[in-house]
C-alpha cells in the first residue's frame, strides 16, 4: 500500500453494509466493496496499472522519491504500451500521466469510445485495432518488441508473467482494506464472489485471503458463459482457450486465462461459475435499485450470488469493479 500512497488521488473506497439487500437475496449479511469511483477513474483497475507503473520507474530510476528530478528523467525516456479491454488501459494511461511517462494504449473495435476518450485526456495515445481483444493484445505485443516499449499487460503467459505479478500485487491493496475493516468489525464474510476476465483480480484477491485472513471463506470465480476461460482451464487441467460470442460483460470478456491468475485460483478458489449476460444485466438493475451504479461486469457476482443461493446464515462480500461507462 505504500507504494500507492504516493498517488495523490489514492484513498480506501467504501465497503457497504447492506442488512435491507441482504434480506432481499435471502442471506445473513451483504457487504458490497464500491470501486465505482476509485481514484477517479471508476475501477479498481486504478490500483494495477497505476501501481506498476509506478514501481517500474523506481525499479529503472533506483529513487524512492518519484517526484524527484532523477526519477522524473528516467520516466521521461519510458513508453508504457497495453492492449486493454477498457479500465486497465485507463489505468496505465493515468499512471503514466501521473509519473510522467509516455502512455500508448491498444483498444479493439468493441471497447467503447468513451474509454478512448478518457484515456486520451490523460494525455496517452490510443490506437485503435480492429478486431477482437486477443487482436489489440497481439497488436500491442508486436509494437512493444518493434520499437522497444515497455509492455505492460494485465495477462501473462509462458516467458511474461513479472509484470502482471506486479499488477496484481496493486490489485491486493483492495483485500488488504477489506481485510482492515472485517477485522474492525470483528465479522467475516462465509462468502466471496469475484469476478474474473484474465483473472488478475481475483487470483490477487484469493491470494491474500488465503495468507492474510484468519477466518476462511469460500471463494468463487464468477466469468461470462460467453469466455469461461478460467474455467474451461481448471477443467482440462491447463490453459484452454474458451470461444464464445461477444459478452455484454465487456471487461471480463476475455477468451484467454492469464497463466499466473490460472495456477494460483486452481488452487484458492473453491467454485468457478459462469453466469449469462442476461443475469448479469438484471443484477446491474438490482444494484442501481439500491444506489449502486455499476455495469454487468461490475455486476456479475451478484447474478452468480443469486443463483447460488447460499442461504440465511451466509454472510456474502461483492466487489462491485466499475462505475458506469459513460461515468
Amino acid at each position: 500500500m505504500a507504494m500507492l500512497q504516493l498517488c495523490p488521488v489514492y484513498q480506501p473506497t467504501p465497503l457497504h453494509e447492506m442488512p435491507d439487500f441482504a434480506g432481499e437475496l435471502g442471506i445473513g449479511a451483504l457487504m458490497v466493496k464500491d470501486e465505482t469511483r476509485r481514484m477517479r477513474l471508476g475501477s479498481f483497475k486504478a490500483l494495477g496499472g497505476v501501481f506498476a507503473v509506478a514501481q517500474m520507474i523506481e525499479d529503472a530510476s533506483g529513487a524512492t522519491d518519484l517526484t524527484s528530478e532523477q526519477a522524473r528523467t528516467t520516466a521521461a525516456d519510458m513508453t508504457f504500451i497495453t492492449a486493454s479491454a477498457g479500465n486497465h488501459g485507463l489505468s496505465v494511461a493515468a499512471g503514466a500521466h501521473i509519473f510522467g511517462a509516455r502512455g500508448i494504449i491498444v483498444l479493439c473495435s468493441a471497447v467503447p469510445e468513451g474509454f478512448a476518450e478518457r484515456i486520451r485526456k490523460t494525455g496517452s495515445e490510443v490506437v485503435r485495432v480492429d478486431g477482437s481483444y486477443e487482436d489489440s493484445v497481439r497488436y500491442a505485443i508486436d509494437a512493444a518488441e518493434q520499437n522497444g516499449w515497455l509492455l505492460l499487460a494485465d495477462g501473462s503467459w509462458d516467458g511474461y508473467t513479472e509484470r502482471p505479478a506486479l499488477i496484481m500485487e496493486g490489485y491486493t491493496v483492495l483485500a488488504e482494506e477489506c481485510r482492515r475493516e472485517f477485522e474492525t468489525a470483528g465479522a467475516w464474510p462465509t462468502h466471496v464472489f469475484v469476478q474474473a476476465g484474465v483473472g488478475g483480480l481475483a487470483s490477487a484477491m484469493a491470494a491474500h485471503i488465503r495468507l492474510h485472513w484468519p477466518t476462511q471463506p469460500q471463494i468463487i470465480v464468477v466469468e461470462p458463459d460467453a469466455a469461461p476461460c478460467l474455467l474451461k482451464s481448471v477443467q482440462a487441467g491447463e490453459l484452454t482457450r474458451a470461444e464464445g460470442p461477444e459478452s455484454n460483460m465487456g471487461r471480463l470478456d476475455c477468451k484467454d486465462a492469464s497463466l499466473i491468475a490460472f495456477e494460483a485460483l486452481r488452487q484458492d478458489a473453491d467454485m468457478f461459475m459462469a453466469v449469462t449476460d442476461e443475469d448479469a444485466e438484471a443484477a446491474a438493475r438490482q444494484y442501481a435499485n439500491h444506489g449502486i451504479q455499476t455495469t454487468p461486469s461490475g455486476a456479475a457476482p451478484l447474478a452468480a450470488l443469486k443463483e447460488l443461493d447460499p442461504g440465511p446464515n451466509a454472510r456474502c462480500l461483492l466487489i462491485a469493479t466499475e462505475g458506469p461507462e459513460t461515468a
